[in-house]
């Protein structure tokens, strides 16, 4: 017997159904976006009209972690530190990743991917350079100009955020959010940021990967509903 074959007025209804869903549940996301976004622009406001001083809660952090420096610790903040960024975090890493996502035929996801790390890194420096808020003293590493928001916790929320999307595993925002986490704490640890500036690069790097998600949510679950090429002749032998 015969499998019924395709209604040929209808050949995408399940990727379209998938579209359409994918539409409707990103309401809620960008509305959260949004409100991650206005959150980081109005803390940096006020710590633009204020002395540029840090808050309470920096301080006793800050107090803290520098009570409590190991050497045992500096190793892993510091492979943290060139991994988030330097020529690595910034460059090859995002470069891999989007090569991989072309040779596993998921153009529209590589391009998501690439605008929202680029729109995300724009969005730091514009606040780094507008709030202009110094960095704490005790700092270990080089770095730049401006402490607000951090700009490689901010890096690693988009990563998170784009990879979970496209691959919707709980391991795989397991696995991210632990390293988002752990670059906001070695930020703080290498005397970077102050923790308000890495909360702040969290909710920004998140929020944005979010909202550059939101008008292409709809082709991006047409393109995960599509086979591979390799697993679709391995299917046909």
């Amino acid at each position: 017997m015969s499998s019924p074959r395709p209604d040929p007025a209808k050949p995408d209804a399940e990727g379209h159904d998938v579209a359409k869903a994918a539409r409707v549940s990103s309401r809620w996301p960008i509305i959260a976006a949004s409100v991650a976004v206005v959150v980081v622009v109005g803390l940096g406001v006020i710590i633009a009209l204020r002395p540029k001083l840090p808050f309470e809660v920096d301080t006793e952090w800050m107090g803290e972690i520098v009570e409590h420096r190991s050497p045992i610790w500096l190793g892993p903040a510091l492979f943290f530190n060139y991994a988030g960024g330097s020529i690595i975090g910034s460059v090859v890493i995002p470069v891999v990743i989007f090569l991989l996502l072309l040779a596993f035929r998921r153009p529209w996801g590589a391009a998501f991917f690439a605008i929202a790390s680029i729109v995300s890194v724009l969005c730091v420096q514009l606040l780094k350079h507008t709030v202009g808020r110094a960095r704490p003293s005790e700092i270990l590493v080089n770095a730049d100009t401006g402490s607000f928001p951090s700009g490689h916790t901010a890096n690693a929320a988009t990563m998170v955020v784009v990879l979970g999307i496209l691959f919707p595993r709980v391991w795989v925002w397991v696995l991210g959010v632990i390293w988002a986490v752990l670059m906001a704490v070695s930020r703080t640890y290498l005397g970077a940021h102050w923790i308000s500036d890495t909360i702040g690069g969290l909710l920004l790097g998140a929020g944005v990967a979010i909202i550059v998600w939101t008008p292409l949510a709809h082709r991006l679950a047409l393109e995960a509903t599509e086979p591979h090429p390799f697993f679709l002749a391995r299917t046909r032998q």
